[in-house]
């Protein structure tokens, strides 16, 4: 497991605030709501699914 440093988190507090700064409608009791963001501003995310498969075949 890796461990976290306080000042990793503190950046993730700060981007957090930033993101409540700029997108305030997709947060729901200070959490970020996924949904939302999705049916908001789903045009722009990137929808890669990478999924890789191993296969053997036998003769």
């Amino acid at each position: 497991m890796q461990k976290m440093d306080g000042r990793k988190l503190n950046e993730i507090d700060k981007n957090i605030e930033k993101m409540k700064e700029i997108f305030p409608e997709v947060f729901t009791e200070s959490k970020i709501d996924v949904e939302k963001l999705k049916l908001l501003y789903g045009e722009h995310l990137i929808k890669e699914n990478k999924e890789y498969e191993f296969s053997c075949h036998r003769k």
